[in-house]
This record gives C-alpha cells, structure tokens and sequence, in this order.
C-alpha cells in the first residue's frame, strides 16, 4: 500500500473521496482522538499520524511527514480492509 497512482490530497478531499464511496462516516476519524473500532489520522506534533482507535487506546501507530502521506495511507487501509461501494445517485 504505497499510494501507486494516487494524487496528493488533504482531508478535505479525503472526505469527499470517502462519502462518494459509500464508507460509513463511524468508520473512520480525520481529526485523530480516540473514536470507538475507528481508523484514524491527525496532526501529533510535527507530523502526522495513523493509527487505529479502539476502546480507548491507539493501535498500529504509524508516523508520517505530512497531511497527503496520511490521507493516502488510510484511504487505502480503509479500501483494502472495509471497501467502499458507491452512493446510488
């Protein structure tokens, strides 16, 4: 999972990527915390991180060097673990 062919990308984008499709919005945190069984990025420090949330600890921490690197991470942690489907229009 490296980001083959991704473009760079800031929350904003991520969010509307992750609603288009179809991942339930309890499935994941943008802003970091500590939300119950969500995946989760957020600005720690100077960096970025990645981590998965769960009965109020973080799991599978993973550091990052800016806001695209973390999006791209957890957009395509969410696809290969959840997977989306598309919103009917």
């Amino acid at each position: 999972m490296r980001g083959i062919g991704l473009k760079a990308m800031n929350r904003t984008e991520l969010k509307a990527i992750l609603e288009a499709e179809g991942f339930p919005v309890q499935a994941y945190s943008l802003d970091g915390g500590l939300p119950d069984e969500a995946y989760c990025i957020g600005l720690d420090g100077d960096g970025w991180v990645y981590y998965y949330s769960e009965r109020g600890g973080r799991s599978g921490l993973l550091s990052f060097p800016d806001e695209a690197s973390a999006c791209t991470y957890l957009l395509e942690r969410l696809r290969h673990d959840i997977g989306g489907r598309p919103r009917p229009q």
